[in-house]
């Protein structure tokens, strides 16, 4: 089942900000150390399963899956011909979802799954509410016209400023609230906290 409980519980267990959002980052700040009731310092020296299992959790967690769907991503990297740590990834930024959020359209990952959900964009022009569809080059996906005027676009769009970093695989516009995918995500677009060999070596076992 996906985890509804308190995500910033989650980010101090794995020690990194999961979502992307400032307010976790100060969470972090202010509580660095994993979560308990006598809130305990961070582990020293792991056994390798169990630095294999948080880079996992790490993984599955930012992204917001079950460890159904993340086994599944990972069975189709490990068959495809391409190296698997480095498909793994490419499937996981590939999600609509995901593009939404990398575009700056929506502050979070979670965020951007609530409007892909709630049917607020299109996909070359219809409209869709599956969040986990794979994005393609040349694929379109834009802010439905009824939806364009909420004001929550204009407030993610001052919160992440005009220094944001869109990706170089998609173009934004940000008057008509739209994004172009213009490539396939490639390792130096990944996420940058996550770490593959112990996911492959982790299910590898």
């Amino acid at each position: 089942m996906r985890y509804t409980g308190a995500k910033a519980r989650l980010c101090r267990r794995e020690g990194v900000n999961l979502f992307g959002s400032p307010k976790y980052q100060k969470i972090l700040s202010k509580s660095p150390n994993i979560p308990g009731m006598h809130g305990g310092k961070r582990q020293g020296k792991m056994t390798e399963y169990a630095k294999q299992l948080r880079e996992k959790q790490k993984a599955k967690r930012m992204f917001g899956l079950s460890e159904k769907q993340f086994r599944n991503y990972f069975q189709k990297a490990d068959n495809s011909k391409a190296v698997t740590g480095e498909k793994l990834l490419e499937l996981l930024e590939s999600r609509l979802d995901n593009a939404v959020y990398r575009s700056g359209l929506a502050m979070t990952r979670m965020q951007a799954r609530q409007f892909v959900s709630h049917g607020l964009f299109t996909l070359n022009g219809r409209r869709v509410d599956v969040p986990s569809m794979v994005v393609k080059v040349g694929d379109i996906i834009a802010v439905r016209d009824s939806k364009k005027s909420s004001p929550v676009f204009k407030l993610n769009a001052e919160e992440q400023g005009d220094t944001y970093d869109v990706p170089s695989w998609m173009t934004t516009d940000n008057k008509k609230l739209s994004i172009e995918i213009t490539g396939i995500p490639e390792q130096i677009h990944f996420e940058a906290l996550i770490n593959t060999q112990p996911i492959v070596e982790f299910y590898s076992r």
